[in-house]
């Protein structure tokens, strides 16, 4: 059973949900040749994170973004953490909540998501700058 692995650099993304899968799939051609696998994807960063859900309304990534913003606010009074600014603390413990990492399985060379999921980078700091992926693909052709 074959494994692929290799780390990809995004673009700087403002702060908020972007879709990624696109990204993924393109730093991934052995992706055609999986029958069956599993691609898992691991950020290598404290202050975004990843996640999977909704693909076509882009509202929903705004809506996540407010959410998120009101469940964890930033200057909070108990906020220890704030010597690189108001938006570092929380970015960490959003990072957290949704994690650093996804997996998702592969059938006939293809990303076996739902027909409206997509693999969003969650940008939770202000200016997070480039954002180092770890794509592991293993599979059997």
């Amino acid at each position: 059973m074959p494994i692929k692995q290799t780390e990809i650099q995004l673009t700087p993304y403002k702060r908020g949900f972007h879709l990624i899968t696109e990204d993924i799939e393109a730093a991934l051609p052995e992706l055609r040749d999986a029958n069956v696998g599993i691609l898992h994807v691991f950020i290598q960063h404290t202050s975004a994170s990843l996640t999977i859900n909704e693909n076509a309304d882009p509202t929903v990534r705004q809506d996540f973004e407010s959410h998120f913003n009101e469940m964890v606010p930033e200057d909070a009074p108990y906020y220890v953490h704030t010597y690189e600014g108001p938006d570092d603390m929380p970015a960490h413990l959003k990072s957290s909540l949704l994690g650093s990492s996804v997996s998702i399985p592969v059938t006939s060379g293809r990303l076996n998501l739902g027909t409206w999921q997509g693999v969003y980078l969650c940008e939770h700091r202000n200016h997070g700058g480039p954002r180092r992926l770890v794509l592991t693909l293993q599979y059997d052709t």
